[in-house]
């Protein structure tokens, strides 16, 4: 485990010094003095909004395995995310799950697979809202002749791709059993290993998926997905226009599925990683400079960090937990449920 904390900072100051490469500091901060404060503001309340966003579609979720408290979901919610963006690899994906299942005496391998299918429901949307605004907003005055046609096939595969995920949940919601035969046809033509790694997760994906049996409970998750996601793409729009960048609102949708991918990458709060997609996004789609983009995306990711990292500090505190007593708990967290805790996909707001 220190081995790949040491390894995941390395990284991560490694990122960190590329994105800076070549920076004025001076004029970063001058950028960052000019920033438009109430912008800033609604940036901060955006933050605010996405925790209870995420509260809801969870409880709709979890609906099935019994019935939550709204306060015991939105406190296991932010402490989780106050980890992802403190603790190492990713160990707030496996604490916010763990937490919950143990407030609410719920099972936990049932709680992880219902972190599962808020994965999909994640990539549903942001793909669903960058094909949207490519094909419904974008064009040449948009974007760079050379890259119009690039991108539009990558927003249609991205739409097809949103689609089928949409339809294979349902069938899977509906008829949770059909994964196991899945995985049974799969094990017969990958090696040993390979066939029990998805032996375990056909396990962990049928119990989630069995959670959203109920058809209106999965389109308002569904819903509420679209809500977050705009949620996040209005705080990083926000603050990409404090700073005087000409992106319209739906091109955020765009921006954002390049932040996914950044902070997809295993550092502390995608550090390092956020910041470089945020750069190279701004200034490749809508003209930013290149100090201009280093500051707004410093101020971005700070501004996500902020409501996670004060609220989870409270509630931890408030329930006499430490990071410390965090990091024991996702240790055995991963002991106790295996692959069912160690293979959550990772799909994580941006900026954490």
């Amino acid at each position: 485990m220190n081995l790949r904390t040491g390894l995941v900072t390395l990284l991560a100051l490694g990122l960190l010094a590329w994105f800076l490469r070549g920076t004025n500091f001076a004029d970063v901060w001058l950028q960052v003095q000019r920033a438009r404060p109430g912008l800033l503001l609604l940036s901060l309340a955006a933050v605010v909004l996405t925790f209870f966003a995420r509260t809801i579609r969870w409880r709709y979720l979890l609906r099935p395995l019994g019935e939550t408290r709204f306060r015991t979901v939105f406190r296991s919610t932010v402490i989780g995310f106050g980890a992802l963006a403190i603790l190492p690899i990713r160990m707030g994906d496996v604490i916010r799950p763990y937490l919950l299942a143990r407030q609410e005496r719920m099972p936990v391998t049932s709680v992880f697979a219902t972190v599962v299918m808020e994965r999909v429901l994640d990539l549903v949307a942001v793909l669903a809202l960058m094909a949207t605004y490519v094909w419904g907003f974008a064009g040449e005055a948009t974007f760079p002749a050379r890259l119009l046609n690039p991108i539009k096939v990558s927003a249609t595969i991205a739409g097809g791709v949103a689609a089928a995920l949409l339809v294979m949940m349902w069938i899977l919601a509906t008829h949770p059993e059909r994964i196991g035969g899945i995985a049974a046809a799969l094990a017969r033509v990958l090696p040993g290993k390979l066939s029990g790694r998805v032996g375990r997760l056909a396990s962990t994906f049928s119990s989630g998926f069995a959670a959203a049996r109920n058809a209106r409970q999965l389109a308002l998750a569904v819903l509420w997905s679209f809500a977050l996601w705009i949620c996040i793409a209005t705080q990083a729009w926000a603050v990409t226009v404090a700073f005087g960048i000409l992106m319209p609102f739906p091109g955020s949708f765009l921006l954002q599925s390049m932040l996914v991918i950044g902070v997809a990458v295993p550092t502390p709060g995608g550090v390092g990683s956020f910041h470089e997609a945020y750069r190279l996004g701004v200034t490749t789609f809508f003209g930013a400079s290149g100090d201009q983009a280093v500051a707004a995306a410093l101020v971005t990711h700070l501004i996500s960090f902020i409501p996670p990292v004060l609220g989870g500090i409270v509630f931890m505190a408030q329930d006499g937990l430490s990071f410390g007593r965090l990091e024991d708990l996702a240790s055995s967290a991963r002991d106790r449920e295996g692959p069912a805790a160690n293979e959550v996909p990772v799909l994580r707001s941006p900026g954490r």
